[in-house]
């Protein structure tokens, strides 16, 4: 089954490298016999699904997640291997699609407005006046 990351993007079965392996945690004898860990790996370099500017964005923006040009992905939530699988796949959805997304707008530095400043001062001066009724009275 083709692993859909965004319509624009589909990563073909084939160039997804599945390993099982016995899951620790909680589930008794059965933990014991069945292989419910998943690993789910897929060659980023050698993708036919990413262009050239796809793949410089992923390298560069995943670089410590990817280990000889390879992402990958493991599963140990569930018992059943199927969930495992499925929580694999959309954990590698997740990361491409993060990997890909467009860098947000920088933030403009603004000045604070009139209003804004006439309120924050107005509030100081609140402040300061409850602080000086607090005091001693004077001997004066």
């Amino acid at each position: 089954m083709d692993l859909e990351v965004s319509p624009a993007l589909t990563i073909p079965a084939s160039e997804l490298g599945w390993r099982f392996s016995r899951s620790s945690g909680p589930g008794g004898q059965h933990v014991n016999t069945s292989d419910s860990r998943v690993e789910l790996s897929w060659n980023v370099v050698d993708s036919a699904a990413l262009s050239d500017g796809q793949r410089l964005m992923l390298v560069t923006r995943l670089g410590r997640r990817i280990t000889a040009g390879v992402i990958t992905v493991t599963a140990s939530e569930r018992r059943s291997q199927l969930r495992n699988r499925e929580i694999a796949l959309a954990k590698l959805a997740d990361l491409v699609a993060d990997g890909l997304a467009p860098e947000p707008a920088s933030r403009r530095a603004t000045k604070p407005t009139r209003g804004s400043n006439r309120r924050r001062l107005a509030a100081k001066e609140q402040r300061a006046a409850t602080k000086r009724q607090r005091r001693r009275p004077s001997a004066e």
